[in-house]
């Protein structure tokens, strides 16, 4: 019982869908009782046809009969047509509102959820479970209602013709429901397996395919193989488990179906020799009952052929029911932010300055592993900070605080004296720009690439914006200037130019905040010295956190923290360090490298 009141919860995640489109669904049903009707009502006609036609010789009566027949026929025929037509558009629509949803819950979710789940697992929500429940509605969820009420219909009819041979019949239906719902509870436990395997191997396909050049330069293909081999074959085991089921029961069903045909017509025949039931129970009914035994067992195999979908439909139900039910990013925020005659401003009125505050601030991804211990920096209004160190002392990490990506553990950040966890986040953000050491380019003219740092930049900001940045020169000299398509990532840039046009989208932008991120690291000496001005001019008047191994480009920083396992054991100017001769200066004269 518990196993069944687990199937029903993805059910009815999916009746809340379904019900969405009532009319469709109202217009299938319909159509599938219809056909439910005229399937239980046409062995029915056997009885009188055999009876008062056939045996008495009455041919004009007999073709009469058989005309009424070929119309309850033709009923089910066109009722089945009409249910399937309107499944498979209500199959459409709820896969249209289901992706629509994930996709939206997706950009709810907060980046700790993107560190715990690949792309591949994600992207197999939208695909394979979305796909498996489209096929369900489409294809099953008829078939397993027609089953039902076949059955439920048929027995019905068994009763009223003989109910003592309905006891014989409904000894081999039992034994079939058994087999059914037996099996049925070991198979769901493989197919939840198998989608689980199958986001697994997605996962590692989406891996390889964009890391393929990183494969190829260290010859890995082959670990590459056996990686995906292995998941692979993980997947065929599930598969192969979860389908087993389909493709034994059904020959085990036929042959206690087989039975029960051949024991039900003996047993059938004796009674009609008998006088059974005062002589009512003729060869008449006889065929009439025997048609609707088969008819009976007919329903419970193709319901056992549909539990296969079933299941598959319920495992995907539950994965996305599991995303659907993730924590969104806490947003309580009162605070927004204006545009007023070209000024930024906060709901008081008071203009965005860009007065960034660390007050003691500890953070850990994990809660009992602190990756920052009690941090306090203090940010002014258009000054440089630049952040030094070591590969994971936590560098990145202060400025994915400052986005709000995360929440701290203790301590408090403010912003222009307010606490971040009171501005609204789209607010907070939108005041922000960052330009990271990886960076992702998007499927699309250079124009709109520079343009997703403000969607309502105008053809002559996005230019400003990409000569800022140095970039105008080379975006002219490509084929279709700044109309020119991007694909893969930017596949068909340099690693400087795309880079370079992830500095004109943060420009853009015309942020308060600038947070660059080993934003040059990808850009050789000569087009670094190149930008120079350009970032001078980027960086004027703005609050800018700087990340870099290059400790030439921190130089002219106001301010230089130099941080190491999670704290900051050195703050000052350049010259300050240089004169204190402690880590700073080590890193900076060579005497020892950063890691």
């Amino acid at each position: 019982m518990a196993k069944f009141r687990k199937m029903l919860k993805p059910m009815g995640f999916l009746m809340g869908y379904v019900s969405k489109y009532r009319l469709i669904l109202a217009a299938a049903i319909f159509f599938v009782l219809t056909g439910a009707a005229a399937s239980v009502t046409a062995p029915y006609l056997i009885k009188p046809i055999v009876n008062d036609y056939l045996l008495p010789g009455d041919i004009p009566g007999l073709v009469s009969m058989l005309v009424l027949l070929a119309v309850v026929y033709a009923v089910i025929t066109v009722s089945g047509y009409c249910s399937a037509r309107l499944l498979v558009r209500l199959a459409q629509r709820v896969t249209h509102a289901l992706r629509q949803d994930v996709f939206n819950k997706v950009q709810s979710l907060p980046m700790s959820y993107f560190d715990k789940h690949t792309h591949g697992e994600i992207m197999s929500l939208y695909t394979n479970d979305a796909d498996t429940v489209s096929t369900f509605i489409s294809n099953s969820l008829s078939a397993m209602i027609t089953a039902v009420l076949t059955f439920i219909g048929c027995v019905t009819m068994m009763l009223i013709l003989n109910p003592v041979l309905t006891l014989v019949s409904g000894a081999f239906f039992a034994v079939m429901a058994i087999v059914v719902t037996k099996s049925g509870g070991i198979s769901r436990k493989s197919f939840v397996a198998q989608q689980q395997d199958m986001a697994s191997l997605n996962g590692y396909i989406e891996e390889m395919t964009s890391g393929q050049k990183v494969i190829k330069v260290f010859s890995h293909e082959k670990q590459a193989m056996e990686g995906f081999e292995e998941r692979n074959n993980a997947l065929l085991t599930s598969s192969a488990k979860a389908q087993l089921y389909g493709a034994i029961i059904n020959p085990f069903l036929g042959g206690i179906a087989a039975t029960n045909t051949s024991v039900s017509s003996c047993v059938g025949v004796l009674m009609v020799i008998a006088g059974f039931m005062g002589g009512r129970f003729d060869i008449g009914s006889l065929i009439s009952y025997i048609r609707y035994m088969q008819d009976a067992g007919r329903p419970v195999a193709q319901f056992s052929g549909q539990i296969n979908f079933f299941l598959a439909a319920t495992a995907g139900l539950e994965r996305l029911m599991k995303l659907m039910e993730q924590p969104a990013e806490i947003d309580d925020g009162q605070w927004d932010i204006s545009e007023e005659n070209g000024a930024k401003a906060w709901n008081g009125g008071t203009p965005v300055a860009g007065d960034i505050r660390f007050e003691n601030v500890d953070f850990g991804y994990v809660e009992d592993q602190r990756i920052l211990k009690g941090i306090s920096l203090h940010a002014q209004p258009g000054k440089k900070i630049a952040l030094v160190g070591s590969t994971g002392a936590g560098k990145t990490t202060i400025t994915n605080l400052i986005n709000r990506f995360y929440e701290i553990n203790g301590g408090s950040i403010t912003f222009d004296g307010i606490d971040l966890r009171d501005i609204k986040k789209d607010d907070l953000r939108q005041s922000l720009s960052m330009v990271l050491q990886d960076t992702h380019l998007f499927t699309d003219t250079v124009r709109e690439n520079i343009r997703f740092g403000r969607l309502d930049a105008s053809d002559e900001d996005v230019e400003n914006a990409a000569k800022l940045a140095g970039a105008h020169f080379f975006i002219s000299h490509l084929p279709q200037g700044y109309d020119t398509v991007l694909f893969s990532d930017g596949a068909n840039l340099s690693q400087g130019q795309r880079q370079l046009i992830a500095i004109a989208r943060a420009a853009v932008a015309d942020p308060a905040i600038l947070v660059l991120d080993e934003a040059t690291s990808s850009i050789d000496t000569r087009t670094e010295k190149l930008i120079e001005e350009g970032m001078d001019r980027l960086m004027e008047g703005r609050t800018v956190f700087i990340i870099a191994h290059r400790l030439s480009t921190v130089r002219n920083c106001d301010c230089i923290l130099v941080i190491e396992g999670g704290e900051i054991i050195e703050r000052g100017n350049h010259d300050q360090l240089l004169a204190l001769g402690g880590r700073y200066h080590a890193l900076y004269t060579g005497a020892v490298e950063l890691d």
